[in-house]
């Protein structure tokens, strides 16, 4: 009985080098992105993204529950303002949102910070190129890191998958909308 105790433990503990030798070797960024051409000048695009309280109209994130407690801080549409949610809904969790940069008309950063149900901070940004005086390519991008060991999940994730559809349809809901 000892003999195979022993012989449990070493291949257990194997296992669990391999994976942590494993891990070492898998990336730790991802990002994902998505963009929609929408029937709007470049101007018309940004200012109305620009102003984070109106991602509520077009983020499918945001309609996950209609009935979750926002909080808002600073100015809409500056850098430093930030979008906050509590939602009792699992999906929704709770976290933040701030306007980390704004290169006036091409681009807005973001970090988010999420609290629950699992705490990470991630980044993300929205671009705005136009195709033509009336048309303009808006690009969504969302982008992280998962540290060291907990990266293995990398493997078993496509984050591409789990996010872009997330990122294609609030652009589709952001193209609807600007396109009235």
């Amino acid at each position: 009985m000892k003999k195979f105790l022993k012989y449990s433990a070493i291949a257990l503990g194997s296992l669990v080098a391999i994976i942590l030798i494993a891990a070492l070797f898998v990336k730790k960024d991802y990002s994902v992105e998505r963009s929609v051409t929408i029937d709007r000048s470049k101007q018309d695009a940004f200012g109305y993204v620009k102003f984070l309280r109106n991602q509520d109209n077009f983020s499918v994130w945001a309609k996950i529950d209609p009935g979750m407690k926002q909080e808002f801080r600073g100015t809409d549409g500056t850098v430093g303002f930030v979008s906050a949610w509590n939602s009792t809904d699992k999906k929704a969790g709770s976290g933040e949102q701030e306007i980390t940069g704004i290169t006036e008309g091409e681009r807005i950063d973001y970090v988010i910070r999420f609290f629950e149900p699992m705490k990470s901070t991630d980044n993300a940004f929205m671009s705005f190129t136009p195709v033509s005086d009336s048309v303009t390519k808006v690009t969504w991008n969302f982008y992280g890191k998962i540290n060291y060991p907990t990266n293995l999940m990398l493997l078993f994730m496509d984050m591409d998958a789990m996010l872009g559809k997330d990122l294609q349809g609030g652009l589709d809901n952001l193209k609807s909308i600007l396109e009235k």
